[in-house]
């Protein structure tokens, strides 16, 4: 939805440029532009014709303030009507109750509920400093009360035992009545999906939130589901009282119209965003911050967190202070920036929350074969010895051929990671230190990204 709804705006904003106010003839072309990519990103029609009408009464005849043309305005109107419709602002988990706080997750098999159940185990551990229980009450699907298991231990949490012959309201109370008994914060109980909606299914989650009394009801839907999100939704929000939205693979292929539809249909807030698969992939969704990436404002904000959470603060400095020193950058400094890299989202996560006018300039970039160069790189520096990686001038022919044949790939493959080094190295020598966006430039040898600086 992005890049459509993106593209769109930008050709509407240059066909509008040099008038002096919004007027009823010129923003019709703009919201056929906005209507089109919305449609072709899967939103529901009735949420299109909303958000059209909010948007076409308030940019008639608003005055174009300052140096704004007329179509600079309307996109700042569509920016805040999309954050509107997703939800103002942050809706975070609510956990002011007496402990344990129940915690339900509901959504059709295939949603990923398991998996975000230990996602937000893992944000409640990290974030909220809480003691978090799970449980299983997915009685019916093979190896679920397995899977959440193995996540449950990944994220950091305690899982609670349970068998494919209990019922799953049993399983409940047991687990309600451990988590009170050992003082967790925090209960997350995982139930049961179908393929499709059915009233066995909606009496069963019915019977369990009875029964709990959860303090949060978190609806958890598939971002790529597109129009079929919406009937989902509308069945849970009518068989429980919802509380949140989690939109889970956010980071697929998906047009994304779940994301504002779903908001809208079941009127509960989309508190949490699944990024990545991996088990510390879960944000909490901030409606404006995601409605500036829909429109290719990127999200400075949460790269800002990315880049603080995933870099080692001593580490850099400790490379700095080398530099400066004069001492030479070799192939593990180099390793260890491919692996602060990496910790911060890659390449791709990095691209993905900067602004479309800065990604423009990186050209027509694979980011999948870029992200597979710096692993491939990764692999070859990995295959060295240690003397080889503190004096990369020893690595002649035959030394050459060894690394390549333990890393897998062709030598023509470790000279263009020792060429890509040695650039990095005569920059890190020009720089001081510092750059970490420049560092980026030289890894994955992306020549065209010369505009990120």
């Amino acid at each position: 939805m992005a890049s459509t709804l993106t593209d769109r705006l930008s050709r509407a904003v240059k066909t509008m440029r040099g008038q002096a106010r919004i007027t009823e003839s010129n923003v019709q072309d703009m919201l056929r532009e906005v209507r089109m990519a919305l449609l072709e990103a899967d939103v529901a029609l009735p949420v299109v014709r909303d958000f059209i009408a909010r948007v076409k009464d308030k940019a008639l005849g608003t005055e174009v303030v300052g140096s704004l043309n007329p179509g600079q305005a309307l996109v700042g109107i569509v920016n805040r009507e999309l954050a509107s419709t997703m939800g103002e602002g942050v809706s975070d988990i609510n956990l002011t109750v007496q402990p344990p706080a129940v915690i339900l997750m509901a959504g059709l098999q295939g949603a990923g509920k398991t998996t975000t159940t230990a996602k937000l185990a893992k944000h409640l551990i990290d974030k909220r400093k809480k003691k978090v229980l799970t449980v299983s009450a997915d009685v019916y699907r093979p190896a679920a009360i397995e899977q959440l298991k193995m996540v449950t231990k990944q994220a950091g949490a305690e899982w609670f035992p349970s068998t494919a012959t209990d019922k799953p309201i049993d399983i409940a109370n047991a687990a309600l009545d451990y988590a009170r008994k050992h003082y967790f914060d925090v209960l997350l109980v995982d139930t049961a999906g179908r393929l499709a909606i059915d009233d066995a299914l909606m009496a069963e989650i019915s019977a369990l939130h009875a029964a709990l009394k959860p303090v949060e009801t978190l609806f958890v839907v598939d971002a790529m589901q597109g129009q079929d999100a919406i009937n989902t939704a509308r069945a849970f929000r009518e068989a429980l009282p919802l509380t949140g939205i989690v939109l889970t693979k956010m980071d697929g292929d998906s047009r994304g119209g779940a994301a504002l539809s779903v908001r809208q249909i079941t009127g509960a807030p989309i508190k949490f965003a699944g990024v990545s698969e991996k088990i510390d992939g879960l944000e909490v969704f901030d409606a404006e911050r995601h409605a500036g990436r829909i429109l290719g404002m990127g999200d400075i904000v949460a790269l800002v967190e990315q880049v603080t959470q995933g870099v080692d603060i001593a580490a850099a400095q400790k490379l700095a202070d080398k530099v400066k020193s004069g001492d030479a950058f070799d192939l593990n400094d180099f390793l260890q920036q491919i692996s602060q890299m990496k910790k911060m989202g890659g390449l791709a996560g990095l691209m993905d929350k900067l602004p479309s006018q800065m990604t423009a300039k990186a050209g027509n970039v694979d980011m999948d074969k870029a992200e597979r160069d710096v692993r491939r790189m990764e692999g070859i520096i990995c295959s060295m010895t240690p003397l080889e990686r503190r004096k990369p001038e020893l690595l002649k022919a035959t030394r050459k051929r060894r690394v390549a044949a333990g890393a897998g790939v062709q030598v023509q493959d470790v000279n263009r990671m020792l060429n890509q080094f040695e650039q990095m190295r005569d920059m890190m020598k020009k720089m001081k230190g510092g750059g970490m966006m420049k560092m980026m430039k030289r890894l994955g040898g992306m020549k065209g990204m010369g505009g990120l600086r």
